[in-house]
C-alpha cells in the first residue's frame, strides 16, 4: 500500500512552522509558466488549491474569503456599477461579484490563463456562472500593465492576489497601488488581500504606508477564515471618501436588497459594520504604516 502523501504549506517556513495536509487524492498538479499548482481532495476541506507552497481557496470555506473582499466594498460604495477584479483566477470573486444585479460590468484581469482554464475544469461552481453572465470580460494579461493604461475607469477594485512572492509581487507595490487610484472612477475604493497579521505584520504595515502616500482614507477590515492559519485575516482597504467605510448598518441592508438580496454563508449587513471594528493589535499596525 503506498504511503499517504502530506502537502505542506511552506508560506511561514521562515517563522518555522508548517501546516501539512494530508491528501486523500491529487487532482492537479502543474509547474505553469508562472507557479506550481496543485489541487488536492482533503477529507475535511474538500478541495484544496494551492500556489508555490501557499493556499489559496478550499471548497470548505471558500465563501468567507469570496464574500468579504466582494460585499462588503461593493454595498460599502453603495452606487458602485464597473468593478475590476485583478488576479482572481478561480473565479470565486467574480462569481460572487456577479450577483449584485446594480453591477454592469465585471472585469477580470489574471496573467495565467492556465489557471482560468483549470478553475473551468476543477471549479465549475465558480467559473460556470461568470463565464454565462454577459456583463463579465476575463482578460489574460498583466495586473500592473493593466491599471497602468487601461482606459476605462472603474468603481471598486478588488485586488485578489497571492502572498507577495512571484508574480504576486508586484501587487504589494506603492507603483501598482498610484496605478490602481489612476483608473478609478471618482469616489471608487480598492479592496486587497493583505495576509495574516498575526503572522504576517509586516505585509499590512507596508500596504498601508503605500495606501496613505495616495488615498486619503486608508485602513483595513477583517474576517476569520480556518485555512489562512494564525487569526484574523486582513483586507486592505483605500478611498478618498471616509464616510464609505461607516455606512450604517441600516443603510447597508437597504443597498444589499436593492442588489438582489441573495443568498450569503458569511456576510452579513452587521458583520460588515463589525469588520471594520480592529482588534488592538492589527490597529496598531495600521497606524504604524500611517506615521
Amino acid at each position: 500500500m503506498a504511503e499517504k502523501r502530506w502537502i505542506p504549506e511552506t508560506l511561514f517556513d521562515d517563522l518555522g512552522f508548517r501546516m501539512t495536509f494530508a491528501v486523500e487524492k491529487v487532482l492537479y498538479e502543474q509547474q505553469t509558466e508562472h507557479q506550481h499548482l496543485v489541487l488536492f481532495e482533503h477529507k475535511h476541506f474538500g478541495k484544496m488549491l494551492m500556489l508555490d507552497g501557499a493556499t489559496q481557496v478550499t471548497t470548505r470555506d471558500e465563501f468567507i474569503y469570496h464574500e468579504m473582499m466582494t460585499h462588503v466594498p461593493i454595498l460599502a460604495h453603495g452606487k458602485a456599477r464597473n468593478v475590476l477584479i485583478i488576479g482572481g483566477g478561480d473565479c470565486g470573486i467574480a462569481e460572487e461579484a456577479l450577483k449584485h444585479k446594480t453591477l454592469k460590468s465585471v472585469v477580470q484581469v489574471e496573467i495565467d490563463a492556465s489557471v482560468i482554464e483549470f478553475s473551468k475544469e476543477h471549479f465549475p461552481e465558480f467559473a460556470t456562472p461568470v463565464f454565462r453572465d454577459k456583463r463579465f470580460e476575463s482578460v489574460i494579461g498583466d495586473g500592473m500593465k493593466y491599471v497602468a493604461t487601461t482606459d476605462r475607469r472603474f468603481d471598486v477594485i478588488i485586488v485578489d492576489s497571492t502572498d507577495p512572492q512571484g508574480p504576486g509581487a508586484v501587487l504589494f507595490t506603492k507603483k501598482f497601488y498610484a496605478a490602481c487610484k489612476r483608473c478609478m472612477a471618482p469616489g471608487g475604493v480598492m479592496v486587497t488581500q493583505n495576509g495574516v497579521p498575526f503572522l504576517q505584520p509586516d505585509e499590512l504595515v507596508a500596504s498601508m504606508r503605500h495606501f496613505g502616500e495616495l488615498f486619503a482614507d486608508t485602513g483595513c477590515y477583517v474576517a476569520a477564515i480556518p485555512t489562512y492559519v494564525g487569526g484574523h485575516m486582513a483586507m486592505g482597504w483605500a478611498a478618498d471618501d471616509p464616510s464609505l467605510r461607516r455606512t450604517a448598518t441600516d443603510t447597508i441592508a437597504q443597498r444589499y436588497a436593492a442588489a438582489g438580496a441573495f443568498p450569503t454563508r458569511y456576510w452579513t449587513p452587521e458583520v460588515h459594520k463589525a469588520a471594520f471594528a480592529l482588534p488592538r493589535f492589527i490597529a496598531e499596525h495600521v497606524e504604524r504604516g500611517r506615521s
